[in-house]
């Protein structure tokens, strides 16, 4: 019964660490991170979850979040790679 309200706790706290990094005015980069960590957070609170009151729907739940979360990241990454803008080019000796 410990280990479970540690691990709540745990995860609690994570989630309100991520908070800071999503204000405004932060990077997009950090931004992205902080959700994704928010994520993993969720994650790992569904599992215990499961683990507490030994219902297998609470691992579907914290399936469905990893693969949304795979596949948001994703979009993320390449929309913040789309953004860059290119290197300065090196004109090359003639």
């Amino acid at each position: 019964m410990i280990s479970n309200i540690l691990i709540v706790f745990s995860v609690v706290a994570a989630s309100l660490a991520t908070v800071a990094l999503v204000r405004p005015g932060g990077r997009l980069a950090d931004r992205i991170v902080a959700l994704d960590v928010f994520l993993a957070s969720a994650i790992a609170l569904a599992i215990a979850a499961a683990l507490a009151t030994r219902r297998a729907e609470f691992l579907d739940v914290g399936l469905v979040l990893a693969l949304v979360g795979f596949v948001a990241t994703a979009g993320w990454a390449r929309l913040v790679e789309r953004e860059r803008p290119p290197p300065p080019s090196r004109e090359e000796d003639r």
